[in-house]
């Protein structure tokens, strides 16, 4: 994996390794403070990093199943650490050095590199793509009393798992409620939620039904095993249940085999298919769909335009990248890193304190990190498929404002 710059080798544990440098001053201001991603950094001094450098260890996925999502979460992370410290290297003159280790997707794997990291003196984590790492290091974290910071994993268990967790995206339960915002009266309907049996797809049976139950509709989940490779009985029997919503959450490689078989069972006829926006690659996987689908989003190229999202854009196409479904997750852990540097870079009770209840400017727009169980609120999106001179491409039906998608309140531990 390439680097901006190399500055000597890392210690035993990354799989893959790098070192940014950024530098900003802190920005004085309380933890419920409205801040300008970047303006604490532009107030900064410039002058060389000679410091105790702050280490920041990213697990993600970097190869298997989730590979491409954890590598956007990456790029994306490395520009916002650049914008929020406007490239200066550096947080009150001491380094950041972050290095990456590849987790492929396997818990196991996630933990031996973060106990790594932990045990290299590693005071922040970040990066999960996946809900079940992320359920995984949530309690090391909290055991080894370091920051820890999941990426793109959506499950609703990491919101208030414990006050040393926190997450850069959004979870389940801001999904489903975007779901919920295209049906009109639920009382009485049938649901059927078709998922993988993986921790991504419980969340979504979880707060599916918590949401859609609530509405008075009738819940029935259709779990896939997560290794079943003849999709074709399974999308049978979403079609055979005639439910009056089918809510589609799929994550991985196979979705294209995935649509083709509801598509080919009739699952389609006579029912409303709702299921979320992935990446770009896969928005063809819709075409024989495309206008049949109401898809929720949390975020696409073209959800907004304001100036965090516009460096964010520019700064990948620097090197030849273009924005993506996870792309803000990264960005936003990265603006959340130089936060907790410029407060407490020594301290990491400090490093909560000062991200408990911030409110930021992101990419998405306006995020709050609540202090109470740390869910990140924050802008979900409607949109549908249109045909774009022969390509897919989204475009934006509704923004919903962070209160709609606002998940109950835990509490921690």
């Amino acid at each position: 994996m390439s680097r901006r710059r190399s500055l000597g080798r890392l210690t035993a544990g990354a799989v893959a390794a790098g070192l940014f440098l950024a530098a900003c001053g802190s920005p004085g201001s309380s933890s419920s403070e409205t801040t300008p991603a970047g303006t604490a950094a532009a107030s900064a001094s410039a002058g060389a990093a000679t410091g105790e450098p702050i280490k920041v260890g990213i697990v993600t996925s970097l190869s298997g199943p989730l590979q491409s999502y954890g590598q956007m979460y990456l790029d994306a992370f490395q520009v916002g650490l650049d914008y929020a410290t406007n490239g200066t290297d550096a947080v009150n003159g001491r380094p950041i050095q972050v290095s990456t280790a590849d987790d492929a997707g396997d818990p196991a794997k996630a933990t031996t590199a973060a106990t790594d990291f932990i045990g290299q003196g590693y005071k922040i984590i970040g990066g999960s793509a996946s809900s079940g790492i992320g359920l995984q290091l949530a309690p090391l974290a909290a055991e080894n009393q370091v920051l820890f910071i999941s990426g793109p994993a959506a499950t609703d268990g990491l919101t208030g798992a414990n006050k040393y967790t926190f997450r850069s995206g959004r979870q389940t339960y801001q999904d489903i409620q975007t779901a919920a915002s295209f049906i009109g009266d639920l009382q009485g309907k049938k649901v059927t939620i078709f998922a993988q049996d993986s921790a991504f797809g419980q969340a979504n049976v979880a707060a599916a039904s918590a949401v859609f139950g609530a509405e008075g509709a009738t819940v029935t989940p259709l779990l896939v095993p997560a290794n079943a490779t003849d999709l074709v009985p399974f999308a049978k029997q979403a079609a055979d249940a005639d439910a009056d919503l089918l809510f589609v959450a799929w994550a991985g490689t196979n979705a294209t085999q995935m649509w083709e078989a509801l598509g080919q069972q009739g699952a389609f006829d006579g029912t409303t298919v709702v299921t979320g926006l992935d990446i770009k690659p896969t928005h063809t996987v819709f075409t024989p769909v495309a206008d049949k689908l109401s898809l929720l989003a949390h975020y696409f190229d073209g959800a907004t335009d304001n100036p965090v999202e516009q460096a964010m854009v520019a700064g990948l196409a620097k090197s030849g990248k273009t924005q993506d479904l996870f792309s803000p997750d990264g960005f936003n852990a990265a603006l959340m890193v130089v936060r907790a540097a410029q407060e407490s870079p020594d301290d990491v009770n400090g490093m909560i304190t000062a991200l408990q209840g911030w409110e930021f400017q992101g990419p998405k727009g306006t995020m709050t990190i609540r202090a109470e169980d740390h869910a990140m609120l924050q802008p979900m999106f409607q949109t549908k498929l249109v045909d774009t001179n022969g390509t897919l491409t989204p475009e934006l039906v509704k923004e919903l404002a962070p209160a709609d998608t606002a998940p109950p309140v835990k509490q921690f531990p």
